[in-house]
């Protein structure tokens, strides 16, 4: 029995922050799981899923966000607990339901688990998904570690259920991917018998009474937050400094106090239930401190409800100094992190504090160990070819055409590695949106070639509405939906049309062409490591008018590797190269860029990485003297 789906006995264990959310769902009798990958949460229902094999509960991955807390919902309103999980941009996708489901409310507890990415490390921007809280008057709770990560979602779905409301758990990519030990308990028996109690409907009206029912369930919640063991003061009696804080920020601050010795000058009041503010506990802090100083990611949200209280109270609590991201002392972008929240707080005490510390102290202890790195496909990526075809079938046109995109593997064709093709990188499915309104320009004299790409799961989460869209408006739409037969960026998850869903069943796959013709669109398939023959057809197309849909298929190199491999051994006739006398500007390395192609430095020619390359032969073509050359293994 695997450790997630242990069933009995306190023991300690090493968890991620996402494993430990999806136990503590587990350990409520969580019965319905649902989710739509990408980082920094998809672990969370990968998780669930492996326990699925062993517990009587249901996991899904879900065609989108919005269709997984709706299916979480039904769950909900038939009296299980259920779960949904997503990363901050997917909270977008749900807040269309999201807003009316807080106005019905729910009957099995439902919790909304978003992990959000300060920073952007795995993302396209680093929103700050609590604005939603407010904006749906639900309960937030922020965890600070793993452990307090399982035992907040534990305590969820009992708050869900004494309300009568969803409740959202806010994680953050350090604490999600963070691992350490965690403190697991009893599972329980997952007895619940699903049922829809007819006499009992679910909806918004009348929606004023609803709206005010809603506010009573968040009053709710506050009183129950006043006393919540998930805050936590540590300090003296009357701090010269108070820092309110959540999540990630709160533990860095706690590190910084220590390491510079601030332990009875600066008091910390750990929050780990951000909204509703519990007002009477953060009066009390206040009372006895001059000085604030909030720690949080991304948005001033804490900072904002803490300075309201004040506001309304100052004549009761008088002046105090604020620091934070409104003061400029926090950054307004970016993650809070240690050595910053050293650097203020060696501000505000005039404590002389050098912020490159720990990088100095890091690079000593690396040494030139790593190497310079950049934004790559991998060796044998499809996105490659399909990026070289486009490449040059615009080049062929000579209409300064560009590429509109979005988000997923194929984004870093902003990078050199495609061939910096894409222009536009957006929400998923935004770069039809986009291409549908380019393609009605030409009557204004736009006269560019746009082609638009976006992959497989992609295309079934938010893309297909898009082409719905061009088709509706005949606009002149090149749509490349670039099929590499898996949710790739995000760790290969299963979608509509990989013909298995998430817990392994087979199942019928969505035929992408057969979709795209039943909307009348003309819709062809090539292989993007022929990249000639693609450039071709991607230059006839550009030709066309009207919506059209070329599907580039080809499995992800990791995929295929996994699969079975490539037909292909490859190596460079060192003869045929002429190296830096080719006229070529080192075109194989410098500009095709597949890192399985190097330059060997000593003989001045280019040649093969043996442990690199996994052998698709995609460069054979790229050489002017043919001097790669593609043998059959």
């Amino acid at each position: 029995m695997g450790i997630i789906s242990h069933r009995s006995g306190e023991i300690d264990v090493l968890l991620q922050g996402n494993e430990a959310i999806a136990r503590g769902a587990l350990e409520a009798g969580v019965l319905f799981c649902a989710g739509y990958p990408g980082n920094p949460s998809s672990e969370i229902i990968e998780t669930l899923i492996e326990a699925s094999k062993e517990l009587p509960i249901y996991v899904e991955w879900s065609v989108n966000e919005k269709v997984a807390l709706e299916a979480a919902t039904a769950a909900s309103f038939s009296g299980c607990r259920a779960l949904v999980s997503m990363k901050q941009n997917g909270v977008n996708v749900i807040s269309d339901f999201l807003i009316h489901l807080t106005l019905s409310g729910i009957k099995g507890g439902l919790v909304l688990v978003t992990c959000d990415d300060p920073s952007g490390v795995s993302s396209i921007n680093e929103e700050d998904a609590r604005a939603f809280a407010p904006l749906a008057e639900i309960p937030l709770l922020e965890p600070s570690t793993p452990q307090e990560a399982l035992d907040m979602t534990r305590w969820a779905f009992e708050l869900s259920e004494q309300i009568g409301n969803v409740v959202m758990v806010r994680s953050l990519t350090r604490i999600s991917h963070t691992r350490t030990n965690v403190k697991i308990n009893d599972l329980p028996d997952f007895e619940t018998t699903p049922r829809f109690d007819t006499n009992a409907p679910f909806h918004t009206f009348p929606v004023v009474e609803k709206h005010k029912k809603r506010q009573k369930k968040l009053d709710q919640a506050m009183e129950m937050f006043e006393t919540s063991s998930f805050n936590r003061y540590k300090g003296p009696t009357e701090p010269e400094l108070l820092i309110i804080g959540s999540g990630c920020a709160r533990s860095y601050a706690t590190e910084a106090v220590e390491i510079l010795g601030l332990r009875e000058r600066v008091g910390i009041l750990h929050l780990g239930t951000t909204w509703p503010l519990p007002k009477d506990l953060a009066t009390r802090h206040l009372r006895a401190s001059e000085r604030v100083l909030f720690a949080e990611d991304v948005d001033p949200f804490i900072e904002n409800s803490v300075k309201a209280l004040a506001a309304d109270l100052g004549n009761e609590l008088g002046t105090k100094e604020f620091f934070g991201k409104a003061s400029g002392h926090i950054p307004s972008t970016g993650e809070t992190s240690p050595a910053l929240l050293l650097e203020v707080l060696g501000e505000i005490f005039h404590i002389s504090w050098k912020n490159s510390f720990y990088r100095e102290k890091i690079a000593a202890l690396i040494g030139d160990a790593t190497p310079p790195r950049e934004f790559g496909f991998c060796p044998g990526c499809p996105h490659r070819g399909s990026y070289y075809a486009i490449k040059t079938a615009l080049a062929w046109d000579d209409r300064d055409g560009f590429v509109s995109g979005d988000i997923g593997c194929y984004t870093l064709g902003i990078f050199p590695t495609g061939f910096s093709q894409v222009k536009s990188v957006h929400a998923m499915g935004s770069g039809l949106g986009l291409a549908s309104g380019f393609g009605k320009l030409e009557k204004f004299g736009f006269d560019q070639p746009v082609v638009t790409v976006c992959g497989d799961s992609t295309f079934f989460h938010s893309g297909f509405p898009a082409l719905v869209n061009a088709k509706f408006n005949d606009s002149d739409i090149l749509l490349l939906i670039l099929d590499n037969s898996a949710t790739a960026m995000t760790g290969f998850q299963p979608h509509p049309g990989t013909g298995t869903n998430a817990i392994g069943d087979r199942v019928e796959p969505i035929d992408i062409e057969a979709v795209c013709r039943s909307l009348g669109v003309d819709v062809i398939s090539a292989d993007p490591y022929d990249t000639e023959e693609t450039a071709r057809i991607i230059y006839d197309l550009i030709k066309r008018t009207g919506p059209r849909v070329l599907v580039l298929r080809r499995k992800c190199a990791l995929v295929q590797g996994r699969e079975g491999g490539f037909p292909y051994k490859m190596r460079v006739d060192q003869e045929r190269c002429k190296g830096e006398e080719c006229g070529c500007g080192r075109y194989c390395t410098r500009i095709f860029r597949c890192p399985g192609l190097i330059w060997d430095e000593p003989v001045q020619k280019a040649k093969v990485d043996e442990v690199i390359c996994v052998g698709c032969g995609i460069c054979a073509t790229v050489c002017p003297h043919s001097a790669i050359i593609r043998e059959e293994k």
